[in-house]
């Protein structure tokens, strides 16, 4: 093996070992390189207006597809995997349901500091290391570079699946301006089962590995700024805030484990909230339950909203 190749190997074995003490479940390496062969997906998704009102999908589209264009220097992608499973959900099972990533502290900022963090960490064992830490902070495929460093396959509800971890998880990523020794993908393991497809009450799943964003219910409890769509009406299944479904139904996920990070773990009111203490949500209880979560997204008019739509089923 040539020095060259020594240091590349060595520093991606360091950072996966630093990464796993911040609480990473899996990281993966790939050279940083054009995403050509997803080039005419992505037009296509977009073309067909599969984003919906997400117009931001249509911005920085070679930006997308290459993060050396992105962010110049770029030699090498670090995807990470962050488990948020919270298995135990909601106490009345008539309460308006939340997926589970928002269940606790926003992720964006505790996912952000750890890669920091790790950051910081490089720069003091090699000196000047360039690069930038993403966590939904920038036009990235993260799917695809997650696949890419063979940290899973992207399954046929478009998230990425690992055969260890399910898909209970958070995607970051780490642009950097090292050489370093990229990870080979791994197979797809889907096979045959169409559970989630089936599962879809609002057909989102237009077919396999490819999903319609604009009939997704995710799309219409987050997203959306004006009104749900009546054609969807009594399709919702109760979601308030996100879906977890085709998460629920998939085989891969017998194997999710718990998180282990208690930043994530549920405020103390919320899973105990009843029907009733959601009918009667002000905005100064939204405020304290969901004072540093992902949920602030929607705000309180927009759950409201998204209530109120669900009452008339």
């Amino acid at each position: 093996m040539s020095k060259s190749k020594h240091v590349a190997s060595e520093r991606a074995a360091w950072i996966k070992r630093r990464a796993k003490e911040l609480g990473f479940t899996s990281v993966g390496i790939s050279a940083a390189r054009a995403l050509d062969e997803e080039a005419p997906r992505l037009e296509t998704w977009l073309k067909e207006g599969m984003h919906g009102d997400m117009t931001y999908m249509e911005d920085n589209f070679d930006k997308r597809l290459d993060p050396r264009k992105l962010l110049p220097g770029t030699k090498s992608v670090v995807s990470l995997l962050f488990n948020y499973h919270n298995p135990q959900g909601q106490a009345d099972p008539e309460a308006p349901k939340i997926a589970q990533y928002a269940y606790g502290e926003d992720y964006h900022f505790v996912l952000k500091w750890k890669l920091k963090e790790l950051l910081k960490w490089m720069r003091a064992e090699w000196g000047n290391v360039e690069g930038r830490v993403y966590v939904d902070s920038a036009p990235i495929l993260e799917r695809a570079w997650a696949e890419r460093s063979g940290l899973g396959w992207i399954g046929k509800h478009s998230l990425l699946l690992n055969k260890h971890a399910g898909s209970y998880f958070f995607l970051a990523e780490m642009m950097l301006d090292l050489d370093l020794e990229p990870d080979a993908p791994v197979t797809d393991h889907c096979g045959t089962c169409t559970r989630c497809i089936d599962a879809c009450p609002t057909d989102a799943i237009i077919q396999p590995y490819v999903v319609d964003g604009s009939k997704c219910i995710s799309y219409f409890t987050i997203e959306l700024r004006g009104a749900i769509p009546e054609p969807v009406k009594g399709k919702m299944e109760n979601w308030m805030f996100g879906c977890d479904i085709c998460q629920e139904v998939c085989p891969w996920n017998r194997h999710a484990s718990p998180t282990t990070e208690p930043r994530f773990s549920p405020h103390p009111r919320l899973l105990d909230m009843t029907k009733a203490d959601w009918d009667d949500l002000t905005e100064d209880v939204f405020r304290d339950v969901f004072k540093n979560s992902a949920v602030k997204r929607t705000g309180w008019l927009g759950l409201q909203r998204n209530m109120s739509f669900l009452s008339e089923d």
